[in-house]
């Protein structure tokens, strides 16, 4: 990483080349991608398991796909108990997080005649995509499932991508296991977004699918909404620090590897007023860089996506963190708490020199899905509220659409549509048409 100075170009061009990173970027993909899903909506179980193989290396069929009970009491055996004791600790800390989210239908009756209300009910039956590529994820799964599981979601159903031997890594079992879900079906890549989708003879039709993936499963996801919902379509991930003279650039660089290692488009941004703490950054990153285990995969994201940026004050900083949006963002300044007052757009926001983003990732207790590419200007990070739907109730006494009726009817006259003043009217006026049409009907 070097040091550039922070002014509209350097923030222009960092910009521009983060949406670069975009599933949506990668158009030379899609129509790939398409066929899958065609096929799978085609042939169901068939093409799913066809491409399992062809992609995975793995012969299934529908009495191998789902995990069975003595694959996931094989994965408890294999996990240590250490971990265990951990992820249900973060279990306790997530769930305590989301509840707090939870919504409650609502009534009002402050007008004579006239209730109105909100009912607030949770989706039927969603997917969790887990991934298993360069890394298998135990905490995605966790971070998924429990807000659907608070949500009151009845059925979730998690696909995830088999190893060579038709294996899940056994963390990834246990989490789901233990974080309520229904059934896990071996199964990954754009054939697991489709039949999630649409549903097969093995895997059932899911209302929403959300969690990470590749850059099939992103577009897979995109181009299955409509027929299921979906959370977002994420991108790389990020994380950005704004730091000042304060800080202790040896965390600071840490901080900022941790999220480079997860993939070579991951990007690592340093924003700071003062240029010893980026070059003292520099020097414990190239310190770290040789001691862990996935430096090759750092040093290409910190190449092509890492960024020192010094400005000229944290006025600037600031607002250059505003216009990027980033998915991480740790404030290690004198006062965070004041900093944070004027950040606008970042998913999950970190303050002071103790609150790594790991944190966050494991075992705080919110949401580690985020918004990435810039999104965080209109996205939020994963919620309860993504696993419920709202139904506005209206209800109206005789008495109380009466004393309203002319303007309801008025209002839709305006928009030419005289059937939705008619619809109003004929319950308090009766013109000749209506008149007659009674009496035809009595005799």
């Amino acid at each position: 990483m070097k040091i550039t100075r922070l002014n509209d170009a350097s923030i222009a061009d960092i910009l521009g080349k983060l949406l670069k990173r975009s599933p949506s970027s990668y158009v030379q993909f899609e129509e790939k991608v398409q066929e899958i899903i065609n096929q799978v909506r085609r042939n169901g179980d068939q093409a799913v398991f066809d491409y399992t193989a062809r992609f995975d290396g793995i012969q299934l069929d529908s009495s191998s796909v789902c995990v069975s009970e003595k694959e996931i009491k094989e994965a408890y055996q294999q996990v240590d108990p250490a971990l265990l004791a951990v992820i249900r600790k973060s279990i306790v800390n997530i769930r305590a997080f989301h509840e707090k989210q939870r919504q409650k239908s609502w009534f009002d009756a402050d007008r004579p005649g006239i209730i109105l209300g909100q009912r607030v009910t949770a989706l039927e039956r969603v997917g969790v995509y887990v991934p298993g590529g360069r890394a298998a994820y135990p905490s995605s799964v966790l971070m998924n499932v429990i807000p659907a599981h608070v949500a009151g979601v009845k059925e979730i159903i998690m696909t995830t991508p088999p190893d060579k031997n038709g294996r899940v890594y056994a963390p990834t079992l246990v989490a789901a296991r233990e974080a309520g879900v229904s059934q896990i079906y071996k199964l990954g890549g754009a054939q697991a977004i489709a039949a999630l989708a649409f549903g097969t003879d093995s895997i059932p039709k899911v209302d929403k699918i959300v969690g990470p993936g590749n850059i099939y499963v992103a577009l897979a996801k995109k181009a299955v909404f409509g027929y299921a919902a979906i959370d977002s379509i994420a991108g790389p991930s990020e994380v950005m620090a704004i730091v000042d003279s304060s800080c202790n650039p040896r965390y600071v660089a840490a901080d900022l590897l941790s999220q480079a290692e997860h993939d070579p488009m991951a990007s690592a941004i340093l924003v700071t007023d003062d240029e010893r703490v980026a070059k003292e950054v520099i020097r414990w990153e190239d310190y770290f860089m040789e001691k862990l285990a996935r430096r090759q995969i750092i040093r290409k994201s910190l190449k092509d996506y890492g960024y020192i940026l010094l400005a000229e004050n944290m006025d600037q900083a600031i607002a250059c963190v505003n216009a990027i949006a980033p998915e991480h963002l740790e404030i290690v300044t004198k006062d965070p708490w004041e900093s944070l007052t004027r950040i606008r757009n970042a998913g999950a926001i970190f303050l002071g020199p103790y609150s790594s983003e790991p944190i966050g990732d494991y075992f705080a207790g919110p949401n580690h899905v985020l918004p990435t590419n810039g999104t965080a200007r209109f996205f939020s990070a994963l919620s309860v509220d993504d696993f419920i739907k709202k139904s506005s109730v209206i209800s109206y006494s005789e008495e109380a659409l009466r004393a309203v009726y002319k303007d309801v009817a008025q209002f839709a006259e305006s928009e030419g549509l005289t059937g939705h003043a008619n619809s109003v009217r004929v319950r308090f006026e009766r013109d000749e048409e209506n008149v007659e049409l009674n009496e035809t009907h009595v005799s």
